[in-house]
């Protein structure tokens, strides 16, 4: 596409639907900062919705897991390919990388190794995790790092990174107002008699759902025998209601498990509490502040490697964030029915003590608007160009 000499162009590259939302988010604000911009880049519905001029679609990118990459591999080759094309023959005054490191740092290599184009990286690997070799890379390749968790900029300047924590993009989502203590409609009723409803959470990839749902399950029937539970789980697009009906079935109980397939802020508004899969769902539910256990389960050989990589006092990321464990956490061998039933019968018990542990998470994230620094970076590194 031709467009105006006049014009910035900066290049968005995103690999996942999550990265995508936020990647939207940015182009906007970055946008209104610098309104003679051209947008292209690899991404999804929100970057379509920003007028972004997209030359892959990541509906082909989004895979998880050693053989889906390989049955991929031809798909991910071909948005590699245009991308080198593209800046080839359109080339970008900055490059954008949202998340997806597997691809995005293999593009800032090419990039800044052939063309030297300005980078910024806007929600970085997990090299706190895994891959702290990453950052080697980053340091080469990346010209600014826009971090998203407020323990990360620590790592990054040690490293020799130039990083800003610009703040949690969820904070965004989940305003203020969200954190007031739950209400369940029998929640006005004698404690004793109470019925209370709990989430249950179990992932958006099948192979967790075959993991966690069984012992979610499990683990409400043994709360059913001390109170009066009703559950709902959240049901990922990614998963057919058939195959969660098929664990369901299989209960003594299964007209207390019921399926729902709405936004998860629906069931933390619904819960008094939910048992959920490690990951980004858990920070949301502690910036609604709902009591959660989390929990999270893989194959044992999986597991083995993950313990020998990771080096890591808490799973959770809210407990990362407080360095406290503010929502406990059940994983692999020590995941049981038996021991979530027993913490969740505690929590159940003294809901408004876990609801207060979960407020220090947000007072760590900071305040709203991390899009727009990370614009505000974007646009800094654009101006740097010509001086």
């Amino acid at each position: 596409m031709n467009f105006p000499v006049k014009l910035k162009h900066v290049m968005v590259l995103t690999g996942e639907l999550s990265g995508d939302f936020h990647a939207g988010h940015l182009v906007r604000n970055l946008r209104l900062q610098n309104p003679d911009t051209y947008f292209s880049g690899i991404g999804g519905p929100s970057l379509k919705q920003q007028k972004v001029d997209l030359f892959f679609d990541i509906d082909q990118l989004s895979v998880m897991g050693v053989t889906e990459v390989l049955l991929q591999f031809r798909q991910i080759k071909l948005a590699y390919d245009l991308f080198k094309q593209k800046i080839k023959f359109h080339r970008p005054d900055l490059i954008i990388l949202i998340d997806y490191p597997g691809f995005n740092l293999k593009a800032a290599k090419f990039a800044k190794e052939h063309y030297g184009i300005k980078i910024l990286y806007y929600i970085t690997p997990k090299v706190w995790a895994w891959k702290k070799s990453r950052l080697t890379q980053i340091k080469k390749y990346i010209d600014h790092a826009a971090l998203i968790l407020p323990f990360e900029e620590s790592i990054f300047k040690n490293a020799g990174i130039s990083a800003t924590y610009v703040g949690n993009p969820l904070i965004d989502e989940y305003p203020e107002h969200i954190t007031k203590p739950f209400q369940t409609i029998a929640s006005s009723c004698d404690p004793r008699q109470k019925q209370y409803i709990i989430g249950l959470l179990p992932g958006s990839r099948r192979a967790e759902v075959d993991q966690l749902l069984p012992v979610m399950i499990q683990t409400g029937e043994f709360l059913l025998k001390k109170k009066d539970v009703r559950f709902l789980i959240s049901k990922s697009d990614s998963i057919h209601s058939a195959h969660i009906n098929s664990y369901i079935e299989k209960s003594e109980h299964k007209d207390l498990f019921k399926i729902y397939k709405g936004p998860v802020k629906e069931i933390f508004m619904r819960s008094d509490m939910v048992i959920a899969a490690s990951g980004t769902v858990t920070l949301e539910a502690a910036l609604c502040c709902i009591p959660t256990i989390l929990t999270y389960r893989m194959s044992p050989v999986t597991y083995r490697i993950a313990r020998f990589f990771v080096k890591l006092k808490y799973a959770g990321l809210a407990n990362l964030i407080v360095n406290k464990e503010v929502m406990p956490e059940y994983l692999q061998d020590d995941a049981t029915a038996p021991q979530m039933a027993d913490k969740a019968l505690e929590m159940l018990n003294d809901l408004t003590y876990f609801q207060t542990q979960l407020q220090m998470v947000r007072k760590f994230l900071g305040k709203k608007g991390a899009s727009i620094r990370a614009a505000g970076i974007a646009g800094s590194l654009l101006r740097s160009i010509n001086q």
